[in-house]
């Protein structure tokens, strides 16, 4: 399922890195219009990668923080080659995100909003308290998408209720870390900002790049061990 995770991965990284690039850099249309325009974006930057992602074959995960959870809970079928697609797809994401805002770079003078559109960052930085957030709120993500019915099934229904309880989740755990909740969201586009030649782009911030991949990691094994002794 590398492609298609590869596809629906991209898409995610599109819209949602896309919603971030028209909220934060100068000139655009959407400049300044806020928060709660980011945290709905990425709610139908979720659903949209679902969609394209099942439509292909996938299994719509798009996270390979899930993937891993899955291996470690003995369920790993094809996990390895959805993560490797899962991080090609969000590196390409970040590429076209920076080909349609290309003259918003140079007009945009603040280097910590160019490397926000591309990864997150904490609002106060304390890597352990940062850890932690994001360790619960990708088992919070675990939780209650399990919980989605599984009559809705991998399209449809089921992919805009996660859509939903992403958008729920930026809301109200996003302020601390911006809410990665995905290894591949954040460390793809983070990549892609290192290596573009992005103007006035500053660090790339590889000091805090390991929180959003270790704490959901951490989380889902955390969700998949609860919901299988749980929600049987």
């Amino acid at each position: 399922m590398f492609l298609a995770e590869l596809f629906g991965t991209m898409t995610l990284i599109v819209l949602g890195d896309g919603v971030v690039a028209n909220v934060l850099l100068n000139k655009s249309k959407g400049n300044n219009s806020g928060w709660i325009v980011i945290t709905a974006g990425w709610a139908f930057a979720v659903m949209s990668g679902i969609f394209v992602s099942t439509k292909m074959g996938g299994p719509g995960s798009l996270n390979p923080a899930f993937q891993v959870a899955n291996l470690v809970m003995g369920k790993g079928d094809g996990a390895i080659m959805n993560i490797v697609g899962e991080f090609v797809g969000a590196f390409v994401g970040a590429v076209i995100v920076w080909l349609i805002y290309m003259p918003h770079w140079e007009v945009t003078s603040d280097a910590g909003l160019k490397l926000a559109v591309f990864s997150t960052g904490p609002a106060i930085r304390n890597p352990g308290l940062n850890l932690l957030t994001e360790v619960l709120a990708t088992f919070m993500l675990g939780l209650v998408a399990s919980a989605i019915p599984a009559a809705a099934g991998a399209t449809g229904l089921s992919a805009m209720l996660v859509g939903a309880v992403i958008w729920g989740l930026g809301l109200s755990l996003g302020g601390p870390t911006g809410y990665a909740l995905n290894p591949a969201r954040d460390l793809g586009p983070r990549i892609a900002h290192f290596v573009l030649p992005i103007a006035g782009k500053g660090d790339s911030d590889w000091g805090y790049s390991w929180v959003p991949v270790v704490g959901p990691i951490i989380g889902a094994i955390l969700a998949g061990f609860v919901t299988a002794a749980f929600f049987l």
